[in-house]
């Protein structure tokens, strides 16, 4: 299914926003995956199953997700309790992806287990995807983390287990406090995985030591916080086959947990949701964002984004001033979307390339991240500039319109993000966009010298 959307993400407003149909009083809320084309008879759900009165359902056809629904958990597992409803939210997606895969529309979801949509034909997206994994390109995965094994060893096992034939995985551990994660994976037992040591603190310092040690010409990177689906790195191969002049894959980001308040409201708040459409942004097709390409935001999260490892490299790498463990806090991802895309290379954002993401669980780290995002959001522009001072008359241009897209609790971007958010939250973030700057330029002084490019090596994951 190809993309031709180039306008960006919509609004928290605009967009299908299965959370907003979740209550506290819904807490905790599991999660289930259901492939239309072969549906279970009862739902295989993840997470707490004991009093859950809503479900949420990640929905498939081919593999390819269509869209996430949420269910009553009150008419218990049974599919057929719960197929009208989901026909009812996705069935015009489904018939969007019959019509891109070369097959007829239908007009009950149990007709696509049936030869009235073709089963007996090969879907269009399943060729792609065959031929991806038989020409599938070399791919380096990059999992930077710090003190966090257990959530780190989750991380790798569902890596392990995806359905791809040729990758690696680099564990980056970063200005580590002891060697637990550096013995967790040398006992784990797969020569896929090896351990690399950063001691310079700072996500992009680990980032590029990763860089520098990859082997493949794709290099992807996912937070130790994140569980991959198995299709994952397929996804990815498969959009940077898409078009010509792909620098850049991200993909869709889901909650792994909707268990607490602040999951909940953060989730319903933006979350990292980009929606289920494929999308190509570049610069040689105007933007119908004003702002574009420095609303970065739009185009996905460092928690799941992969490079052409060569432009990568060519672009510099990653800024070790900005990202969590320096003082600017954010931002590394934005900037290296910002740089690929005024590079004049593509960036591709593929849904099929999903990822599970366990959010904060308490207020205290929600409070963190938000600021944390708004001081981010402010050092990417700081360092976008710094790179190149050419970026500068580009944001003079857009700037009224940033500021108020940005500061303005009722901008059209910000009232539904901000709507029936604690105003502490709000007000949090827009402080942290106007400190970015400022702590830019003392994150940059304190790792001057650093041109973010030496890779530790360590060892590898076999036993």
């Amino acid at each position: 299914m190809r993309a031709t959307s180039r306008t960006g993400a919509a609004s928290a407003a605009e967009r299908p926003a299965a959370a907003r149909m979740i209550t506290l009083e819904d807490l905790p809320v599991p999660r289930t995956d259901v492939e239309l084309s072969s549906p279970p008879q009862v739902l295989d759900l993840v997470g707490d199953r004991t009093s859950s009165t809503k479900i949420m359902a990640l929905v498939r056809l081919h593999g390819h997700p269509v869209g996430l629904v949420v269910l009553d958990g009150r008419h218990g597992l049974h599919w057929h309790d719960h197929r009208d409803a989901v026909w009812s939210a996705v069935g015009e997606g489904v018939n969007t992806h019959l019509s891109s895969d070369g097959l007829s529309a239908v007009s009950r979801p149990e007709a696509l287990c049936s030869s009235t949509a073709g089963a007996d034909a090969t879907p269009r997206c399943r060729i792609v995807r065959d031929e991806t994994l038989e020409h599938a390109p070399f791919v380096t995965v990059v999992v930077a983390t710090r003190d966090r094994t257990d959530s780190a060893r989750i991380c790798l096992d569902a890596l392990t287990a995806m359905d791809y034939p040729a990758f690696e995985v680099l564990v980056v551990d970063n200005d580590p406090p002891d060697d637990e994660t550096a013995r967790m994976v040398a006992s784990y037992g797969d020569p896929r995985v090896r351990y690399l040591r950063e001691d310079r603190r700072g996500l992009s310092s680990a980032h590029n030591c990763g860089l520098d040690a990859a082997r493949g010409p794709i290099i992807a990177f996912v937070d130790d916080d994140v569980v991959v689906d198995r299709h994952w790195l397929t996804a990815v191969a498969e959009a940077f086959a898409s078009t010509d002049g792909v620098g850049c894959v991200t993909g869709l980001i889901l909650p792994a947990q909707l268990e607490t308040p602040a999951q909940l409201l953060l989730e319903q708040h933006g979350g990292f949701d980009k929606g289920f459409e494929m999308r190509v942004f570049d610069r040689r097709e105007r933007s119908s964002d004003p702002l574009f390409p420095f609303t970065a935001g739009q185009f996905g999260s460092g928690a799941n984004m992969a490079f052409d490892t060569a432009i990568l490299r060519e672009l510099g790498g990653f800024d070790p001033a900005i990202g969590a463990g320096t003082f600017a806090r954010g931002g590394d991802d934005l900037a290296g979307f910002f740089r690929v895309v005024t590079a004049g290379h593509r960036l591709v954002y593929q849904p099929g390339a999903v990822v599970w993401h366990r959010h904060h669980r308490d207020m205290s780290a929600l409070r963190n991240q938000a600021y944390g995002y708004g001081v981010g959001l402010g050092a990417f522009v700081a360092s976008s500039i710094a790179r190149d001072p050419r970026a500068l008359f580009g944001l003079l241009r857009r700037l009224p319109r940033a500021a108020d897209r940005i500061l303005r609790t009722s901008s059209e971007h910000n009232r539904a993000r901000y709507d029936k958010l604690p105003g502490g939250l709000a007000t949090l973030e827009r402080r942290g966009v106007l400190f970015g700057p400022a702590a830019y330029l003392v994150s940059r002084w304190r790792t001057r010298g650093q041109d973010g490019r030496r890779a530790v090596t360590g060892t590898r994951g076999g036993r």
